[in-house]
């Protein structure tokens, strides 16, 4: 709770270490400019994309050659709900969890840099604006289509299985590892091409662990290319997404399922559309 109270007293522009939250106006998304190594802000309507958003691109981006590089979508989760177009203030709560936090406070390094975009909705996560936002991207940034993957926790987390539900091979990702959500367990099928691993506690009071158990059932019960994958950590209530971000809990999974033996960020990359 202090934590964000304040960041919300803050205004979105606060530039820490190597990042820049500066507010950027493209309205037709040109971002062939950007700043390599740097996470920046966009406010809501100041692009032709549904979203504000963080994006953050890795040092090694160099929008003068040909190299692409890997996406990463993060889905916020109820409490990062904001409209920037009303309230710039807004945006700044999606530095508080997952990839943003962690680029924000200089501990983010996976082991194969990526572009990191972190869209804010005002509401629940709509899948076709998340689908359309990723195409705005794709057609703007040097992305290697082939590695897009998506995550995201609580509300995030069920955009996730809801963005895939409802597009199945026809969506963008590659894999895809939702955090303490929820799914319909009737559209396992459309996930029968696209890697998943999920996380919950089994302590959680918000969203029932229940809920991931039953979405990676009925996602196995299809007969995937690829085993969807459960991680689920004892006595851990609702933020099972944090040390997941951060790997800190890496070899503490319960027994009965899927070990947490590699960063979310590695095992996704071994996946290409």
């Amino acid at each position: 709770m202090i934590k964000q109270l304040l960041y919300l007293g803050f205004l979105f522009i606060i530039g820490c270490g190597s990042n820049d939250n500066s507010i950027q106006n493209t309205n037709d998304l040109d971002l062939g400019t950007i700043k390599s190594g740097i996470q920046q802000a966009y406010l809501k309507g100041t692009t032709n994309t549904q979203y504000g958003f963080y994006l953050y691109t890795p040092s090694q981006y160099d929008a003068t050659n040909e190299e692409k590089f890997p996406l990463l979508i993060y889905l916020h989760g109820a409490g990062s709900r904001g409209d920037s177009s009303i309230n710039p203030n807004d945006l700044s709560v999606i530095l508080l969890d997952g990839p943003p936090s962690l680029i924000n406070e200089i501990r983010w390094n996976p082991k194969h840099p990526m572009i990191v975009a972190s869209p804010q909705s005002p509401t629940v996560w709509n899948t076709e604006h998340l689908h359309d936002f990723i195409s705005s991207l794709v057609e703007s940034l040097k992305v290697d289509t082939q590695r897009i993957y998506m995550t995201g926790f609580s509300m995030g987390g069920k955009g996730c299985f809801d963005y895939v539900s409802n597009k199945g091979d026809d969506s963008y990702v590659a894999a895809l590892v939702p955090i303490a959500g929820f799914g319909d367990i009737s559209k396992g099928k459309q996930f029968k091409n696209i890697p998943v691993w999920a996380f919950h506690g089994d302590a959680d009071n918000i969203v029932p662990y229940s809920s991931s158990v039953s979405m990676i059932n009925a996602i196995n019960a299809e007969d995937p290319a690829t085993r969807a994958k459960l991680t689920i950590y004892p006595g851990v209530n609702h933020n099972s997404w944090t040390r997941t971000y951060d790997n800190t809990a890496i070899g503490e999974g319960h027994v009965d399922y899927d070990p947490f033996d590699i960063t979310i960020y590695e095992w996704m990359y071994l996946y290409k559309k």
